[in-house]
């Protein structure tokens, strides 16, 4: 574990520099009506050539799985958990083991049901982890005002 904790150390005091030019992950988040009362957050991550972010899939060898948090709020209620797309299982050199990473692009989606008709925005934060072959920069914790439009004014 001593041994873990200095890589992890090492990698993220090598690459705090470049944190601020490195950007290998754009991230996107929309609603997407399924009926007039439910629905999915889609967040839609696009990741650069060489890179992956992690599965949500909670592991105990290091890097920070993909999280999703979202305010409660009296406008919706969650249904179930985030899902996530096919994630593949891939050798990570940094952590010494296998985990499951997304590499191009990655979907989570969560489904909401309204409880109003009217036009609102739900706030959404995620927070994920990038590596390439040779480092990874510190977790991330992104937010998004998701906007649900007034159902009537879709039709």
């Amino acid at each position: 574990m001593k041994k873990l904790l200095s890589i992890l150390f090492s990698i993220f005091a090598l690459t705090a520099i470049s944190q601020n030019t490195l950007k290998p992950v754009t991230w996107n988040a929309i609603y997407v009506p399924i009926s007039s009362s439910e629905g999915e957050i889609h967040f839609m991550a696009t990741i650069e050539k060489k890179w992956h972010i992690y599965s949500q899939r909670p592991t105990d060898v290091g890097p920070i799985p993909t999280s999703f948090s979202l305010t409660p709020s009296s406008e919706f209620e969650l249904i179930g958990k985030v899902e996530e797309g096919e994630a593949h299982e891939e050798y990570v050199a940094a952590f010494d083991a296998k985990v499951f990473v997304f590499s191009d692009k990655a979907v989570f989606k969560q489904k909401v049901k309204l409880k109003n008709q009217k036009s609102f925005a739900i706030k959404a934060s995620l927070e994920f982890m990038t590596c390439n072959d040779i480092q990874c920069l510190p977790p991330t914790i992104l937010s998004f005002d998701v906007i649900v439009h007034d159902s009537k004014a879709q039709k």
